[in-house]
């Protein structure tokens, strides 16, 4: 069997960490989540972090201190943002320094199946999405 991609979710809304590994799970990618930037750095997971779903705006470190400390360490790990506190001028800005995408709660299964698949890159998934399947979407 294909070893699959490790993402792991940083967020401190309980809700996101409830049901965002489970839809990743879905597009075939493992993941699990974390509360706070420190506490996944603390999980010895970041060697087989293949993409971080990562939001803006935590307590603590937030996710662009959470960005700057691994480019501190020399990790090079692709990084989606997501947020509720933004507009189309703050995802240009954190994609023009150097995310992957930057994804405005509330997002869409596709966008966020694509924005795994630009990070981690298409052949990376276990499985595709099939039809149907994307329940989340009204």
């Amino acid at each position: 069997m294909q070893d699959r991609a490790f993402v792991a979710v940083v967020d401190d809304d309980e809700s996101v960490r409830e049901a965002l590994p489970d839809l990743v799970r879905e597009f075939g990618y493992e993941a699990a989540a974390f509360a706070s930037a420190e506490e996944f750095l603390t999980s010895g997971c970041l060697p087989r972090t293949r993409c971080l779903l990562l939001d803006i705006a935590m307590l603590g470190m937030s996710g662009l201190d959470l960005q700057r400390e691994l480019v501190r360490r020399g990790q090079a790990v692709p990084i989606v943002f997501i947020t509720a506190h933004g507009d189309e001028s703050v995802r240009v800005r954190l994609r023009e320094g150097g995310a992957v995408e930057c994804l405005l709660k509330p997002f869409s299964d596709t966008a966020l199946l694509e924005a795994l698949d630009a990070a981690v890159g298409s052949g990376a998934r276990a499985s595709a999405l099939r039809p149907g399947m994307g329940g989340t979407q009204q």
